[in-house]
């Protein structure tokens, strides 16, 4: 199964490699291998400065500070829209600040790959319906579940 994962780049500043974009399916389709979903699916990634994210921000959560992701689920308790075009599950959208990510990567001493990784995986845990801002124990249940998708990637924290 591979999720259909489009993939826009709004920031101009810093250069996103094609491995980069490639992480990024790989992330999405790594996390929906892991969750069990077999339906097709459809996610949609756009690559922003910190900017545009601090906009984004502002505007869908009254948060006037810039982030490093932001989730933007389209389905609820799993049930998603279906495009006919590409015949997937629509499950959402998926906004990383490739200068949040940069700085992330050197403050956590890891990559800048494992850091994308990390983000994706994290936003589509939130696309599949988990939150971890309002319930302590699905928190630790998702960063769990990012942590062993990161492992079957190969990309766990070395310790």
């Amino acid at each position: 199964m591979n999720a259909k994962v489009n993939i826009t780049v709004k920031e101009k500043s810093v250069a996103i490699p094609r491995e980069y974009r490639a992480l990024i399916r790989k992330a999405c389709n790594a996390t929906l291998k892991y969750e069990g979903f077999i339906d097709k699916a459809e996610i949609n990634v756009t690559i922003v400065d910190d900017e545009e994210i601090r906009e984004l921000n502002r505007e869908f959560r009254d948060i006037d500070k810039s982030t490093d992701v932001l989730s933007f689920p389209l389905g609820e308790d799993g049930v998603y829209d279906y495009n006919p075009e590409t015949d997937a599950l629509m499950l959402g959208d998926i906004v990383i600040s490739v200068d949040h990510a940069i700085a992330q990567a050197e403050l956590y001493g890891h990559g800048i790959e494992r850091e994308i990784a990390f983000l994706t995986v994290h936003s589509m845990l939130h696309l599949l319906g988990y939150d971890h801002v309002h319930n302590e124990l699905e928190e630790k249940e998702m960063f769990s579940r990012q942590e062993q998708v990161l492992k079957l990637m190969g990309l766990e924290v070395k310790k």
